[in-house]
């Protein structure tokens, strides 16, 4: 909810602003500079963005609109508790032990045990994969660590893109706008030989289509597209998080040390304490 607090704050600050300055509220409700301002930048988005993009776009809006949490501490806790969990479950039985929990996480006792990361489709296959890689022993802890390397470029590259897409959308605005203002200069222009006042007001409404592009791009899009990069980040910390416990897992480090080094990962605002997680991990109860 943060961000539609942070809609209200803008609208309240710019249009609250104009009224102490005496300027006429009414006037701003163009209808048909809003039309072009709006529906042209939809079609922008549209020419421009292949359609599995606009979904992503659409999710990430969901998201920044209903304040869903892409991480957290307590998210970061299931998540170390899990992989302490796991590998304890590997080093007393071996990596068969885990094969029916990574093939179907849904229903494995372990897994079903942290609802907050069965939530993450990404984290719960991210996962799997990896400790499915060596279950089979094909790949040496070394080489699972370039893999998984390769696999969070490609994944930090995607999720890039939505914030980037909104972010040349908002670059346009203004020119979208300064093009809704030609047209109303032009409609202008046809009356000129009328009166002052109706020509001034002409120009006005003209006016307000550069107004409603800088606006709409730096007050709105802008900022959703800042807010799209920062899920991202939260994303592909949790990613990596995931991947360093493996990693120092696979290369033969006890578990507490391997969710240690899991924890050193994670972001300093949603990284839990030594001493938690060191609280949350006796509590676990190994198969």
């Amino acid at each position: 909810m943060i961000a539609l607090f942070g809609v209200g704050v803008v609208f309240v600050s710019v249009f609250g602003g104009f009224l102490l300055a005496g300027g006429p509220l009414l006037l701003l409700i163009q209808p048909a500079e809003i039309l072009i301002i709006t529906g042209a930048a939809l079609g922008v988005l549209l020419i421009g963005t292949p359609r599995h993009y606009l979904s992503r776009i659409a999710s990430g809006l969901r998201k920044a609109i209903r304040a869903a949490p892409a991480g957290g501490k307590d998210h970061y806790m299931d998540l170390l508790t899990l992989q302490f969990e796991v590998f304890v479950n590997i080093k007393k039985h071996g990596l068969l032990a885990i094969e029916q929990d990574i093939s179907q996480p849904q229903s494995s006792t372990i897994f079903s045990k942290y609802p907050s990361f069965l939530a993450r489709t990404h984290g719960v296959r991210f996962l799997a994969d990896a400790l499915r890689l060596l279950v089979d022993g094909g790949v040496p802890p070394a080489d699972l660590e370039t893999l998984l390397d390769r696999e969070l470029e490609t994944h930090h590259e995607e999720v890039a893109k939505p914030s980037g897409i909104l972010t040349r959308m908002g670059d346009t605005l203004p020119g979208l706008g300064i093009v809704a203002a030609v047209l109303g200069i032009v409609i202008s222009m046809q009356g000129i030989d009328g009166p002052a006042s109706e020509m001034g007001q002409n120009v006005a409404a003209a006016l307000v289509g550069t107004f409603l592009g800088v606006l709409l791009s730096y007050g709105f899009v802008q900022p959703l597209a800042m807010n799209l990069d920062f899920q991202g980040q939260a994303e592909g910390n949790y990613l990596e998080c995931i991947k360093s416990g493996i990693v120092s897992m696979a290369k033969g480090a006890p578990p507490t040390v391997a969710v240690e080094f899991a924890r050193r990962v994670v972001f300093s605002h949603e990284r839990p304490a030594l001493e938690e997680v060191e609280a949350a991990i006796q509590r676990v109860s190994p198969r």
